[in-house]
């Protein structure tokens, strides 16, 4: 830590690929992997919290990631370089083997689960539009078949993702990363255009400070629970911190670059989280759907309701290669290491077919990622509820990637002393984290119970 210097120059070459990030380009990552369509979500969680706990955790959790982000990316400054750098690698290098498979047992969970929960998202979407222009436009039976093809959606999605998976790496998705950053904008800024004149309509805003009224003491903290652990996960991005990291350019160092680029980050979509929020609970108070759009689907504006849901489509098709280009990274680093002289392997030919542009091949990517994509489609298909099961998944590597591994590591590069001003505030950092984690992760389970229940 403090280091001014960086590792790598300008010409600095990262997997062979010259690294040419800038600020934008990093907050383009970032929002694309942050904001997500759970922000519809958030909407439902203030209900269970209430205006004044529900807006402070918002801006608790996002200056937590924040903090975190901090540690994290300076972190991986004042490390040793690697060929390929990652989250993985970071903590291997730092904490040594044990934990190092231990993140890799997380890290793996988090980015595939994600890939899953995307494809979903992205069915049901979809699956919303084509209902949506139906019964606006035939109505009654005749829109009964559209359930039938949540399934064919899902492949489609698998079909595109299969032809994006082979961009070879995270340096090459920049495009991607900004498209899908503006679709989050536009169907955020459409729930909070539609939340404010539900509420103009309304002639009041609902809501109150106290939220939902539970049957009892219990049942209130475990609405809590689950609202909190859906803010908390809509936040961390330290999966992908490195990855994003290592397509910086420097000078200047690429820690100041990335701690730049997070505060833009956090803060742009803290405003969007606190807009969609706070508008939808205004809009509908203790009614809050668990998605914000759905609220109004059978509004005159349904149009513009179709519309945000196609951006949300958009997003999700950008969203799970941010996430799956880490994993990508991380086996195919470990085949190259274990298999150097396979031409399967590591031979990559290049291609140039007429009208399309050359393009490179590499068979082990082609196999592997196709694979991988494959499987995340049919485990979508065969659970089409796993966004539930997401959520424990997420309580459980919250605080472990989150909080324990940048804490612990910037602890041992420091070279904190124990007892100190700094080492106690860390310590309680990361009991903090373990402790929110905790309450999610109940949360969630008791959200999976209740919803196999009714």
């Amino acid at each position: 830590m403090g280091q001014n210097t960086p590792l790598l120059n300008e010409d600095h070459i990262s997997g062979g690929v010259k690294r040419t990030g800038t600020v934008w380009s990093a907050v383009a990552h970032i929002v694309t992997g942050v904001i997500g369509s759970g922000v519809l979500s958030l909407a439902w969680s203030i209900a269970q919290l209430g205006w004044l706990a529900g807006s402070f955790s918002i801006l608790i959790i996002a200056s937590t990631t924040l903090f975190s982000s901090f540690l994290l990316s300076n972190t991986f400054l004042s490390s040793l370089p690697h060929t390929t750098p990652s989250y993985l690698h970071l903590v291997h290098f730092n904490l040594g083997v044990r934990n190092g498979r231990l993140c890799g047992v997380l890290v793996s969970i988090s980015l595939y689960g994600f890939g899953i929960a995307f494809i979903i998202t992205s069915a049901i979407s979809i699956r919303a539009i084509v209902n949506s222009d139906c019964n606006n436009i035939k109505g009654g039976a005749a829109c009964e078949s559209v359930e039938a093809s949540f399934y064919i959606y899902m492949l489609l999605f698998g079909v595109i993702q299969i032809v994006l998976s082979q961009i070879p790496d995270f340096h090459n998705i920049k495009w991607l990363s900004v498209l899908a950053a503006i679709m989050s904008f536009a169907y955020s800024f459409i729930a909070i255009g539609l939340s404010i004149l539900q509420v103009l309509e309304n002639g009041h805003v609902k809501g109150s400070i106290e939220g939902i009224i539970a049957t009892s003491a219990t049942e209130k903290l475990w609405l809590v629970a689950q609202g909190l652990g859906d803010i908390s996960f809509s936040y961390p991005f330290s999966t992908i911190l490195i990855e994003i990291q290592d397509t910086l350019k420097s000078p200047p160092p690429e820690n100041q670059t990335m701690n730049k680029a997070s505060t833009i980050s956090v803060a742009v979509t803290t405003f969007f989280y606190l807009g969609c929020a706070c508008a939808g609970y205004a809009a509908f108070g203790n009614d809050t759907p668990g998605n914000l759009l759905t609220g109004f689907g059978s509004s005159r504006f349904y149009w513009l309701v179709d519309f945000a849901n196609a951006c949300i489509v958009v997003h999700m098709v950008g969203a799970y290669q941010v996430y799956s280009q880490p994993l990508f990274a991380n086996v195919e680093n470990w085949f190259h290491f274990k298999f150097p002289h396979s031409e399967f392997m590591n031979h990559t030919y290049t291609l140039k077919l007429p009208l399309v542009p050359a393009f490179e091949l590499n068979f082990m990517r082609l196999s592997f990622r196709t694979t991988y994509v494959a499987s995340t489609t049919v485990i979508a298909m065969v659970f089409p509820y796993f966004n539930q099961i997401l959520g424990v998944l997420g309580s459980i590597t919250f605080w472990p990637l989150t909080i324990y591994f940048p804490v612990e590591m910037y602890l041992n590069q420091s070279s904190t002393q124990a007892w100190t001003a700094k080492w106690i505030m860390l310590r309680t950092f990361s009991i903090f984290g373990s402790m929110l984690g905790l309450l999610t992760l109940i949360g969630s389970i008791k959200g999976i119970v209740t919803k196999k229940i009714s």
